[in-house]
Protein backbone atom coordinates (compact mmCIF):
# COMPACT_ATOMS: atom_id res chain seq x y z
CA UNK A 1 0.00 0.00 0.00
CA UNK A 2 1.81 3.24 -1.39
CA UNK A 3 0.23 6.73 0.45
CA UNK A 4 1.06 10.41 0.13
CA UNK A 5 -0.09 13.41 2.21
CA UNK A 6 -0.15 16.50 0.86
CA UNK A 7 -0.91 20.43 2.53
CA UNK A 8 -2.96 22.60 0.83
CA UNK A 9 -0.84 25.85 2.29
CA UNK A 10 -3.37 28.45 0.99
CA UNK A 11 -6.77 27.09 2.40
CA UNK A 12 -4.80 25.12 5.46
CA UNK A 13 -6.32 21.81 3.97
CA UNK A 14 -4.77 18.03 4.43
CA UNK A 15 -5.03 15.67 1.65
CA UNK A 16 -3.95 11.47 1.62
CA UNK A 17 -3.80 9.96 -1.65
CA UNK A 18 -3.36 6.07 -1.68
CA UNK A 19 -2.63 3.40 -4.09
CA UNK A 20 -5.40 1.65 -5.99
CA UNK A 21 -7.83 -0.69 -3.73
CA UNK A 22 -6.88 1.75 -0.75
CA UNK A 23 -8.55 5.35 -2.16
CA UNK A 24 -10.93 5.09 0.26
CA UNK A 25 -8.51 5.21 3.12
CA UNK A 26 -7.21 8.64 1.41
CA UNK A 27 -10.58 10.38 1.36
CA UNK A 28 -10.95 9.00 5.42
CA UNK A 29 -7.88 10.57 6.59
CA UNK A 30 -8.54 13.99 5.04
CA UNK A 31 -12.48 14.16 5.27
CA UNK A 32 -13.37 11.93 8.60
CA UNK A 33 -9.96 12.68 10.42
CA UNK A 34 -8.73 15.34 9.17
CA UNK A 35 -6.11 17.40 11.14
CA UNK A 36 -7.49 16.46 14.06
CA UNK A 37 -4.38 15.25 16.56
CA UNK A 38 -7.28 14.72 19.72
CA UNK A 39 -9.25 12.44 16.92
CA UNK A 40 -5.91 10.69 15.51
CA UNK A 41 -4.46 9.88 18.94
CA UNK A 42 -8.09 8.23 20.11
CA UNK A 43 -7.69 5.78 17.32
CA UNK A 44 -4.16 5.11 18.28
CA UNK A 45 -5.27 4.53 22.56
CA UNK A 46 -8.00 2.23 20.85
CA UNK A 47 -5.28 0.01 18.74
CA UNK A 48 -3.47 0.14 21.70
CA UNK A 49 -6.55 -1.27 23.54
CA UNK A 50 -6.74 -3.83 21.06
CA UNK A 51 -3.46 -5.12 20.45
CA UNK A 52 -3.46 -5.67 24.23
CA UNK A 53 -6.44 -7.89 24.07
CA UNK A 54 -8.47 -5.14 26.20
CA UNK A 55 -10.49 -4.75 23.16
CA UNK A 56 -11.54 -6.76 20.47
CA UNK A 57 -13.05 -3.89 18.61
CA UNK A 58 -14.01 -0.77 17.52
CA UNK A 59 -16.09 1.08 15.41
CA UNK A 60 -16.66 5.00 14.57
CA UNK A 61 -19.25 6.05 11.98
CA UNK A 62 -18.59 9.24 10.81
CA UNK A 63 -20.12 11.84 8.23
CA UNK A 64 -19.48 10.14 5.34
CA UNK A 65 -17.29 6.89 6.34
CA UNK A 66 -16.80 4.50 9.27
CA UNK A 67 -13.85 2.66 10.28
CA UNK A 68 -14.13 -0.68 11.79
CA UNK A 69 -11.20 -2.23 13.68
CA UNK A 70 -10.43 -5.25 14.74
CA UNK A 71 -7.31 -7.67 16.17
CA UNK A 72 -6.14 -8.16 12.45
CA UNK A 73 -7.47 -6.07 10.17
CA UNK A 74 -9.03 -2.23 9.66
CA UNK A 75 -12.00 -1.99 7.47
CA UNK A 76 -12.75 1.96 6.24
CA UNK A 77 -15.84 2.06 3.99
CA UNK A 78 -19.12 4.22 3.13
CA UNK A 79 -21.66 4.56 5.21
CA UNK A 80 -23.69 3.89 2.26
CA UNK A 81 -22.81 0.29 1.89
CA UNK A 82 -24.18 -0.26 5.54
CA UNK A 83 -27.51 0.91 3.81
CA UNK A 84 -26.44 -1.38 0.49
CA UNK A 85 -26.61 -4.41 2.50
CA UNK A 86 -29.85 -4.42 3.97
CA UNK A 87 -31.63 -3.06 0.79
CA UNK A 88 -30.72 -4.94 -2.19
CA UNK A 89 -29.75 -2.24 -5.29
CA UNK A 90 -29.98 -3.13 -8.67
CA UNK A 91 -26.06 -3.99 -10.14
CA UNK A 92 -26.17 -1.02 -11.79
CA UNK A 93 -26.07 1.04 -8.84
CA UNK A 94 -23.24 -0.68 -6.69
CA UNK A 95 -20.54 1.33 -6.17
CA UNK A 96 -17.06 1.09 -7.46
CA UNK A 97 -15.26 -0.70 -4.17
CA UNK A 98 -12.07 0.40 -4.12
CA UNK A 99 -13.44 4.01 -3.92
CA UNK A 100 -16.44 3.23 -1.26
CA UNK A 101 -14.17 0.00 0.64
CA UNK A 102 -11.08 -0.82 1.96
CA UNK A 103 -9.05 -3.35 4.16
CA UNK A 104 -5.95 -3.71 5.44
CA UNK A 105 -3.90 -5.20 8.56
CA UNK A 106 -3.70 -3.55 11.41
CA UNK A 107 0.05 -3.08 11.62
CA UNK A 108 0.04 -1.75 8.46
CA UNK A 109 -2.79 1.06 9.19
CA UNK A 110 -0.95 1.94 12.61
CA UNK A 111 1.80 2.62 10.59
CA UNK A 112 0.03 5.00 8.26
CA UNK A 113 -1.91 6.93 11.01
CA UNK A 114 1.57 7.34 13.08
CA UNK A 115 2.89 8.58 9.49
CA UNK A 116 0.01 10.94 9.06
CA UNK A 117 0.31 12.30 12.71
CA UNK A 118 4.23 13.35 12.43
CA UNK A 119 3.01 15.09 8.56
CA UNK A 120 0.09 17.00 10.33
CA UNK A 121 2.56 18.17 13.23
CA UNK A 122 4.81 19.45 10.76
CA UNK A 123 3.38 22.90 9.75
Amino acid sequence: MEYQFRRNRLEGTVFAEFSMDHEVLGRWFAEELGDDNSRANHILTQIILIKSGSKNHWRHIGADLTIDIDTEQVRVFANVIDFEEEHELDDAMNLYDAESESYCGLEDFEAVLQSWLAFINQK
